[in-house]
């Protein structure tokens, strides 16, 4: 009987190993779904390590999301719910929505910006949001959406990247009931911008905020003498839609570019088999926007199928642990994307607040962001989906486009196993290797790999080809590396063990430790620093910063918070740690590269393992005594755990 069970397992294989087999005729089949205006000549151009799909062939994002629903019944059907955590509420059927993208491309187009020009967006997640980015992709533009809780700084490095000319922002953003004032965060960083000659500023308040005559202009004001339609601008499959900043093992964020007909194609192809996504889905991800997630799962995906998507500015749990369940009954949502970090919080609160929601519209969850464990896998399943509902535990990077690892209920429901993302999408070429390349066996930790491109795989990194290849390419010849370890179990299935690299998830957010090291050593008396992440049951990950001070500095209270105050100003209230700890020495290898594997051992009171290649194995020991100390003075003083709750609270804002 157990065998009969993965039967599925067996057809869904054999789908899949078809589909690799002869990738090019499978993806040209599949890119038939979306509109063209000229159809490709040539499938695939392949030059390792980089990607053309769909060569020849031309279209238009904005034009494929939102024009063509207007030749059918969808004209009248609802494309967005807008909900903030006030109860302030919007809606826009697909004409709706149309007549305002166009009226937006119509200014963007008044303000000078053209096919190929760069448009940077730092908003909340409100509907401006969604119309800015499909105008600026209508007029061929390419939009980069920074997420609003980034610093002035992190702003003001993606934009100098971008050399961009136009930002399009907010007065002011909206949490936990408390107004985040992104207009004076953007003027900060306007500073030391000089390619930016307008900002297109979206009111919402009547708060006053300073303008700067001759470059600020008001989104309301420019929408009243906006033409009504903007002919969609006709683009290359190859020619940029977006670009979207990462943070990686260097402290400098990486650009990713991904093209308008792979990117299209990729992700109406993947929501088609993984959410089972139709006409009469109300779609709900809880993402950003300035995430990956928020682009393929808010924006273009679900807007491609004609559903209905449900956007919602705010945190889970305010004004209360139920406003996400309120939600859900009062639009009938029938797919619910989110991350295992929102579902550990909702734990905690317990089951009372779900049980006063009728949850029976929804059909499938959905899980992204980080693995998910199987006791809040199943927690997850009973409570939210009343053991009805399949989860998909979707893995993608931002570089990938879109989910690459899923169950994919829309093809073959095959059995699943909490904790696992189950098996490779159709044309997905993955594997688990050892550290020269080669398969691993059932059940033994190798990184994961793909071994052929696919159509939402990113065209590079902006203005930085060598890189590109370096970061991905270079560890294993002919695969993409994806920098996560996984393990393969004996029916073929995929479990997602974390990334082999430095770099943290705090809360779904994708950190680079050299990113915060290098803000840390911004203070002017940190010598040297070293970051890891210690586990979390709500957030993932933690944030640990070990830091030596300068000459002349005594550690101080005073001293951890100024360290804090620049994290936050630098990167963003993401970025705060949990735990800073001042040292004289950090482990290091003899060739001077930091043993943040010691630290994170160290951290978690785990074995250290094999020291041999330190230049000073003593740094091991004092780091270990200073931080047994610190263990026992929170014992001692049971007050700081207080303090700890309310600093938990603060790094969730």
């Amino acid at each position: 009987m157990e065998k009969e069970k993965f039967y599925p397992v067996r057809r869904y294989i054999e789908l899949q190993k078809k589909a690799i087999s002869d990738s090019e005729s499978f993806w040209g089949k599949e890119a038939e779904e979306i509109p063209w205006f000229k159809r490709w000549d040539k499938v695939l151009v392949w030059k390792e390590p980089f990607a053309q799909w769909f060569v020849g062939g031309t279209l238009n994002a904005s034009y494929a999301c939102v024009d063509v629903h207007l030749h059918s019944w969808r004209k009248n059907k609802i494309a967005l719910y807008w909900e903030d955590e006030r109860g302030n509420t919007k809606s826009f059927s697909y004409t709706q929505l149309h007549r305002e993208v166009n009226r937006f491309a119509s200014v963007l187009k008044n303000l000078g910006v053209k096919k190929g020009d760069i448009v940077v967006l730092y908003s909340p997640m409100i509907p401006e949001l969604v119309i800015s980015m499909l105008a600026t992709a209508r007029i061929g533009a390419i939009h980069t959406v920074i997420f609003s809780g980034f610093s002035s700084q992190s702003l003001a490095d993606r934009i100098n990247d971008t050399g961009a000319k136009v930002l399009i922002t907010a007065d002011f953003g909206v949490r936990r009931g408390k107004l985040v004032a992104l207009k004076e965060i953007a003027d900060d960083a306007l500073n030391s911008t000089p390619t930016v000659k307008k900002v297109v500023l979206v009111r919402r308040t009547r708060e006053e905020v300073k303008m700067k005559e001759g470059r600020d202009c008001l989104y309301h004001e420019l929408m009243k003498d906006a033409e009504n339609y903007v002919e969609p601008e006709v683009v290359e499959s190859t020619h940029p839609l977006y670009i979207l900043y990462t943070s990686g093992t260097t402290g400098k964020p990486k650009g990713i570019v991904h093209s308008t007909g792979g990117y299209l194609v990729y992700n109406y192809a993947t929501y088609k088999w993984v959410f089972d996504i139709s006409d009469e889905s109300i779609y709900w991800c809880t993402a950003d926007v300035g995430w990956v997630t928020g682009h393929s799962s808010i924006v273009y995906a679900p807007l491609l199928h004609g559903a209905t998507i449900i956007m919602y500015e705010g945190v889970p749990d305010y004004p209360d642990p139920g406003k996400w369940w309120e939600i859900i009954e009062r639009y009938g949502v029938t797919i619910f994307y989110t991350s295992p970090t929102a579902v550990r919080m909702f734990i905690r609160y317990g089951e009372e607040w779900i049980k006063k929601h009728d949850l029976s519209s929804l059909k499938i969850l959905g899980s992204v962001g980080e693995s998910i464990n199987p006791e809040v896998w199943k927690w997850y399943y009973k409570h939210i989906g009343g053991e009805r509902c399949p989860i998909v535990d979707t893995w993608w990077q931002t570089e990938t486009g879109g989910i690459m690892i899923s169950p994919a209920p829309g093809i073959e429901l095959v059995p699943l196993k909490p904790g696992s993302a189950t098996l490779p999408l159709p044309g997905i070429d993955a594997e688990v290797v050892g550290d020269s390349g080669e398969p691993m066996t059932p059940g033994v930790k190798g990184y994961l790999v793909i071994r052929k491109p696919w159509p939402g795989m990113t065209n590079g990194i902006y203005k930085d080809p060598d890189r590109y290849k370096e970061v991905y390419w270079s560890r294993f010849k002919g695969m993409y590396y994806t920098g996560d370890y996984a393990i393969k179990d004996d029916e073929g299935y995929f479990w997602l063990l974390g990334r082999a690299d430095e770099v943290l998830k705090v809360a779904g957010h994708r950190l680079g430790t050299a990113e915060i090291e290098s803000a840390v050593i911004a203070t002017p008396f940190v010598a040297e620093a070293a970051v890891v992440g210690i586990p979390d049951p709500i957030k993932g990950e933690n944030i640990v910063v070990f830091a030596i001070l300068k000459e002349g500095h005594k550690p101080t209270d005073k001293l951890k918070k100024e360290i804090i105050g620049t994290l936050r100003k630098q990167i963003g209230p993401i970025a705060t740690p949990k735990e800073i700890h001042f040292v004289t020495k950090l482990p290091k290898t003899r060739s001077g590269k930091i043993m943040r594997r010691v630290l994170k051992a160290i951290v978690q009171d785990v074995a250290v393992g094999d020291v041999t290649t330190l230049e000073d194995e003593a740094s091991v020991e004092e780091i270990k005594a200073g931080y047994e100390e610190f263990k026992q003075m929170l014992k001692g003083k049971p007050k700081r755990k207080k303090v700890g709750k309310k600093q938990s609270r603060s790094n969730n804002n």
